[in-house]
């Protein structure tokens, strides 16, 4: 059996507070800032660290997973996840993001400048999302699932740091275009992690 440990939500610390946070029956309700969002300079010119992340230390010897409703996402860049942080100049958010009317799975890296990916999945609108990350030897391997679904490796990165640098991870979410949008994570916990990049995903 999977030793998967919840991360109380009390114990994360946010980079910037939401307008609002409502926990319930172990769910967190959170309401996103206007015009919040994480990203540096690639092509859009601008550089951003206005988003909300709830970040704990990673040990990086565990994967983590962030679990989170989509039914809210309906306007243009509406977005929740995961963040896996190194400092304001260095981190990776994944998860699924509203553009062109249809919600993408993707992955910001950031390492001085963004580096964005996505693909469309339209059926995965209205579902329970499960982000997922492991830490590989200077790596991140990004995973995501819709629902009980099989899990599907959205992104591999490179991602070094220094032995005296400590990276965080935890629940992400961002609204660049609107006010009130909310939505709600149901899961974030350190799990046991996967042996390598082909492995099966411990149940």
């Amino acid at each position: 059996m999977e030793d998967n440990r919840t991360i109380p939500w009390q114990q994360g610390t946010w980079t910037n507070h939401p307008s609002s946070i409502k926990e319930q029956d172990g769910s967190l309700t959170v309401e996103a800032q206007a015009q919040s969002d994480y990203w540096q300079k690639t092509y859009y010119g601008f550089e951003r660290s206005s988003g909300h992340a709830l970040l704990d230390v990673w040990p990086l010897d565990r994967a983590i997973e962030v679990g989170f409703l989509t039914d809210s996402f309906v306007e243009k860049y509406d977005q929740a996840g995961l963040m896996m942080y190194l400092d304001n100049q260095n981190w990776i958010k994944a998860g699924v993001e509203m553009n062109d009317g249809v919600p993408h799975i993707g992955a910001v890296v950031t390492k001085g400048h963004s580096d964005w990916s996505l693909f469309p999945v339209p059926d995965w609108a209205g579902r329970q999302i499960t982000i997922r990350a492991s830490y590989f030897e200077g790596a991140i391997i990004v995973r995501a699932k819709a629902d009980e679904g099989a899990w599907q490796t959205i992104r591999v990165s490179e991602f070094p740091k220094q032995d005296n640098q400590t990276l965080q991870a935890g629940p992400f979410i961002c609204s660049p275009e609107r006010a009130c949008f909310t939505t709600t994570f149901v899961k974030w916990a350190s799990c046991e992690k996967e042996d390598d990049l082909h492995a099966e995903i411990p149940k």
